[in-house]
């Protein structure tokens, strides 16, 4: 029997929002369709103990080998896209309508002299508009029960409807005014269709303008003192109100959509695609890729997706019943050339395309919530890449037969510089131990000597401190001293902080040295080590632009593949680095780094430097000052104004 425990989701890697799930089997189809409030604890309930399962539950969960899920806004999402789903997969193992014909609808029938309002399943009937579909009967009797308050229109059926005209007294729910009892006269034929047709433009959407008339109503009959209509009609509104609750999966009727959102860092992105037809969710598709130098953005993502997806369909899209590409395709940036492509997109269709972001309502909702998904994706990505066994120790390998290691880089320590313009210098070192980081291991540097000398001279420095202390952590103490000779070839660790018994900070060397930059940056950092003496640390360094890998003394790049392992372990190193720094290099600055531009400016004292930064109220505020607002202030020259001006021009940004 297949174990559950071979496809389970890391710990924490679920999310506790609500959403559906599907469960998937070995090739691909989806064999059960779900829906949570909290996706966490559902999904863990099915990797319990297996014995302690249902026996269709065991069965479901040992057939499947994978499972994903989609985070919604709400419950009431949740349950309309496991409606669309459940219809669109066909999973075996959801049951519970396997003989329904189709889901309940709210029919309203036009077609009759006076409409009805019932739920409904079967074929669609002339005449007859329908709302929905929900996932269950007992949700549209829900919003009958509230809406009928403010909309009393007829739900009985055409023979009680007839005995109750015969006896001349209306049913319970004439009396409680939930029917406006058309079947003895209360309201004529027209009144009550009218009450039918506000009753339909409400749940068109068009729900602004009755509440805004309640509310109206409400205000004028507490102004006549009316408290009970008043009070009523509060009710009303309130009604309304809790029925309104709109779902971001379902579209207004006849919604032809493609709802497309990215998520991204420097390297990747996760693509996510809801696809909305006749006003539901019909499909999801996702897709992670790797960015080029060509894809910088998201609007050049958004022109580069929107060609290569609907290219395809070129050839006779307007002639197909389903046409792929939709009417509206909703992104979240506009491209430089988006006129362009919308005519091409309109050519591809044969009828008007519309590209545009969305700015407000459903739509907009619906966006947010393509937004997450792809954000989700995202996150799993990285974690299925970073948390497989199998792929680290892939990218071990990698490591050590592209680079030419004797042995695989175990510890990988990175280096990158961050600084303002050559000013404010600092570093970071970053650790991954067995292809993870290691953040207790994690240094950060404030580059001194180095700043005059660039990105090089910097990385020259911080490998110079960094393994300096390596070499004086693991200097011999007198217990060492006086230890029997280790066996010939073995490595003694003499770092040990005798008070406490931990390694000391810098006592451990890497097997791969990492630092942020071309053949310049590498060929410091191996002048660094070969004058330590330091011989055993492999060297490489990893360039953004192309992501080459540079070894010393080597005029060529190593070039891995974009899809390779060990490059990807090597980026993430890089970019964790990067972060590292650049958070470092933020703390500071917060904390008045930026003021010491200032600090070489003849005749500029520190009293002088807190007014300036007092008046103007920022850094950014006082370089676009010029001389003359300077010099007006008190105790301020123009000699010294210029000074200052001088100082602060081309300083600005990172």
């Amino acid at each position: 029997m297949p174990d559950p425990a071979t496809y389970r989701p890391a710990p924490g890697t679920i999310p506790e929002a609500p959403g559906v799930y599907r469960f998937s089997d070995p090739q691909g189809r989806v064999i059960y369709v779900g829906k949570a409030k909290s996706l966490r604890q559902r999904l863990n309930s099915y990797f319990a103990d297996i014995a302690g399962l249902h026996p269709r539950t065991r069965q479901m969960v040992t057939t499947a080998a994978h499972v994903q899920w989609t985070v919604v806004g709400t419950e009431v999402e949740a349950l309309q896209l496991e409606y669309n789903w459940i219809k669109e997969y066909d999973p075996r193992f959801n049951v519970r309508y396997r003989d329904d014909k189709t889901y309940p609808v709210l029919a309203v029938t036009m077609n009759e002299e006076f409409p009805r309002l019932h739920v409904y399943r079967g074929p669609r009937r002339k005449g007859v508009r329908y709302f929905g579909p929900y996932a269950h009967a007992w949700a549209i009797r829900e919003t009958l029960d509230l809406l009928l308050r403010v909309f009393p229109a007829r739900t009985c059926s055409a023979g009680v409807f007839k005995r109750h005209g015969q006896i001349g007294r209306p049913c319970l729910l004439g009396y409680i005014d939930k029917c406006s009892a058309p079947c003895v006269g209360r309201v004529t034929a027209d009144e009550h269709r009218g009450i039918v047709e506000d009753f339909a433009e409400f749940l068109s959407g068009r729900t602004d303008r009755m509440v805004r008339e309640l509310e109206r109503r409400m205000q004028q009959a507490s102004e006549d003192l009316e408290f009970e209509k008043a009070a009523r009609l509060r009710d009303d509104i309130g009604a309304l109100k809790r029925a309104m609750e709109r779902q971001a999966v379902v579209l207004g009727d006849g919604t032809d959509a493609d709802v497309v959102a990215f998520a991204q860092d420097e390297l990747e992105a996760a693509v996510q695609i809801f696809h909305v037809r006749g006003g539901r969710v019909r499909g999801q598709r996702g897709w992670v890729i790797d960015k080029t130098d060509e894809t910088p953005d998201t609007p050049a993502l958004v022109e580069r997706f929107v060609t290569q997806f609907y290219g395809d369909s070129s050839e006779g899209a307007a002639d197909q019943p389903d046409n792929p590409i939709p009417r509206e395709i909703l992104v979240p940036q506009l491209p430089a050339d988006a006129e362009a492509l919308q005519q091409w997109l309109t050519g591809l269709r044969g009828s008007r395309v519309s590209l545009r972001v969305p700015q407000r309502g459903d739509k907009r909702a619906l966006a947010e919530t393509v937004e997450r998904n792809a954000k989700e994706a995202f996150t799993q990505h990285k974690l299925r890449r970073a948390g497989d066994l199998t792929a680290r120790s892939a990218a071990l390998q990698e490591l050590q037969d592209a680079l030419g290691l004797d042995e695989a880089p175990l510890r990988i320590e990175c280096i990158d510089v961050s600084h303002v313009q050559g000013t404010n210098v600092v570093a970071s070192l970053v650790v991954f131990e067995d292809g993870l980081a290691k953040k207790s291991e994690y240094r950060r540097f404030e580059v001194r000597d180095g700043a005059e000398g660039g990105d090089v001279a910097s990385i020259a420095e911080v490998v110079r401190r960094r393994f300096k202390r390596y070499l004086s952590e693991n200097q011999p103490t007198h217990s060492d001293e006086i230890a029997p000779e280790p066996e010939f070839g073995a490595k003694v660790r003499t770092g040990i902080d005798p008070t406490t018994g931990r390694p000391k900070k810098f006592a451990y060397a890497p097997n791969l040295l990492v630092v942020d930059g071309g053949q310049p940056q590498v060929e410091a950092a191996a002048d660094v080590l070969a004058e330590l003496g330091i011989t055993d640390v492999a060297l490489c360094g990893l360039a953004k632009r192309l992501e080459e890998v540079w070894l010393p003394a080597d005029p060529d790049p190593v070039i891995l593949s974009r899809t390779s392992e060990g490059l990807y372990l090597l980026q993430r190193a890089r970019d964790e680095a990067h972060r590292f720094a650049i958070t470092y290099h933020r703390q500071r600055r917060s904390k008045g780094m930026v003021a010491s531009e200032l600090d070489g400016v003849p005749g500029l004292g520190p009293a002088r430097r807190q007014a300036l930064l007092k008046h103007f109220g920022s850094m950014k505020k006082l370089k676009a000052a010029d001389v003359d607002e300077i010099a007006g202030l008190p105790g301020f020259g123009k000699r010294t104004a210029e000074a200052v001006v001088s100082a602060l021009q081309g300083s600005a940004g990172e």
